[in-house]
């Protein structure tokens, strides 16, 4: 059975997988979404018995049918290979009561590998298969991660440019020294003065921007997306939650059939929303715990109903999740609208006019598998410090935001289903912050030097893309205003 995309704003815009991966974001500023979510199909039990790679075919094949078995196959032997640390791609750990899905094991250390290792081989053969002329400018914003994952992913690969835009200030010192050091003639980072909601909103106006993608068609050149509003990133997301099922069947923690959780830390709603797709597939999952920093908007949104971005802003020391503006939430709302198209376009317009909008009770009773908390800065902290000196095992602090609220949900429920809590980046990702949770005397050593005390507390190698930026140079130093950010991309097209 083919699966179509559709706009979240317009029920009448409909087209194949491979047209919504090169358009990334629809005409109308909605998100593609599938028009039904096949069954997997797939005995549990068998997909127990598979790979990483072979589990992605049986996942994404379904999801994205007009590609054929060759063209998918090829995307994935060529993302999901060596560039990894571990054959396993995504292990998973059982320490301190839970299972952590490790999803950082990729060239760029953080979760955002798992999907932007393969997203430019998507592109590329849908670029193909719809006869495509024109170079594609990957155009993204990033809280820290996705950057540098997307970076590393379009880097020199044919028909392509890729624009980053960062904020300036919002950011740990290993991701921004991971973009700002980026080779490939195809790459352009820039920092912004203002916040990773600025870099989002700036993005989104330029992909609906007629004059720009007129001015960029006589040169050659059309806008693409590699942040999870891109279909072909939630994809591919959807897998690791499969596969981590089937290794829990594997390992003999659970049969074929069980129920588990999960708990993901998640500011843009796409890794989340990854699970949900997986549950709408035939997963087993009971609960989805959604796990906040202190930009605690989804948590609010969960216990009232209300989303309200009009917050202060607050820079924490899990950068990637400091974000008001949570994108990928819409394809859920428009989920529990009834597919409604027009009821969902009402509700973001509302978003975009007043920074708020309101559910209606019966959308909200559909939210019930859903479970939000939050950590604040000195319990990410001191979790990071507990399983440390319970386990020895040291986790990032995105990681500790779901291990906190993890705890908090069973504090609240007595819930003993078996857990899986997605680790979403290497500790070396964020290494002041997380010696200093475990010892505050770190306080007054080098990043670099503070990378080598993490190797000799956790034992855990360190990890190439750390080693790679010791001593890399600087090969992007622009810094632009927020409202400079088309007058940039202008300038880099040489519009």
């Amino acid at each position: 059975m083919s699966v179509m995309y559709k706009s979240t704003r317009n029920s009448n815009e409909v087209m194949t997988a491979s047209e919504a991966i090169l358009k990334g974001l629809s005409d109308d500023g909605g998100l593609y979404v599938p028009d039904n979510i096949p069954a997997l199909g797939v005995d549990l039990n068998k997909l127990a018995d598979m790979d990483y790679r072979q589990v992605a075919f049986e996942v994404m094949s379904r999801m994205l049918t007009d590609f054929t078995e060759d063209e998918l196959k090829h995307c994935i032997d060529s993302a999901y290979d060596d560039k990894f640390d571990t054959p396993l791609i995504a292990p998973l750990v059982n320490k301190a009561g839970a299972n952590y899905l490790e999803l950082f094991h990729g060239s760029t250390i953080a979760f955002k590998d798992m999907a932007l290792s393969i997203l430019p081989y998507l592109l590329v053969t849908s670029a193909k298969k719809n006869k495509v002329t024109n170079e594609i400018v990957i155009l993204t914003a990033t809280s820290g991660d996705t950057g540098k994952a997307a970076l590393a992913g379009f880097a020199d690969v044919p028909g392509t440019k890729i624009i980053v835009f960062y904020p300036k200030n919002g950011v740990s010192p290993i991701q921004e020294k991971q973009m700002v050091t980026q080779k490939g003639d195809n790459t352009y980072v820039v920092g912004i003065i203002g916040n990773f909601d600025d870099a989002q909103t700036g993005v989104k106006n330029m992909f609906n921007d007629k004059n720009l993608l007129g001015d960029m068609n006589n040169k050659g050149y059309q806008f693409s997306s590699a942040n999870s509003i891109n279909i072909g990133r939630l994809v591919p997301q959807m897998v690791y939650y499969v596969y981590a099922y089937t290794r829990l069947v594997k390992n003999g923690q659970i049969k074929a059939g069980d129920k588990i959780n999960v708990v993901v830390p998640t500011g843009n709603f796409g890794n989340i929303l990854a699970a949900y797709y997986a549950k709408e597939m035939g997963l087993p999952i009971a609960k989805f715990i959604c796990a906040s920093n202190e930009n605690k908007v989804l948590y609010d949104f969960f216990e009232t109903g209300s989303y309200d971005k009009n917050r202060e802003f607050i820079l924490t020391s899990s950068p990637s999740m400091d974000i008001l503006i949570s994108s990928n939430l819409e394809r859920l709302i428009y989920r529990i609208a009834g597919d409604d198209a027009a009821k969902n376009n009402d509700l973001m317009n509302g978003l975009n006019s007043t920074g708020k909008y309101e559910i209606t009770p019966e959308m909200k009773a559909k939210l019930s598998e859903f479970y939000g908390n939050y950590a604040t800065e000195a319990e990410t902290a001191a979790t990071i410090k507990r399983v440390y000196e319970s386990d020895g095992y040291i986790m990032d602090t995105h990681t500790a935001v779901a291990a906190t609220v993890y705890e908090k949900y069973k504090a609240d429920s007595n819930d003993d289903t078996p857990t899986v809590i997605a680790s979403t980046a290497s500790p070396y990702k964020f290494t002041r912050s997380v010696m200093e949770a475990i010892d505050k005397s770190y306080a007054s050593q080098s990043d670099f030097e503070l990378v080598d005390e993490l190797n000799k507390l956790s034992g855990v190698k360190i990890p190439q893309a750390i080693e790679d930026i010791r001593s890399a140079a600087v090969l992007h130093d622009t810094v632009c205003d927020k409202s400079e950010m088309e007058a940039t991309v202008r300038n880099i097209l040489g519009l």
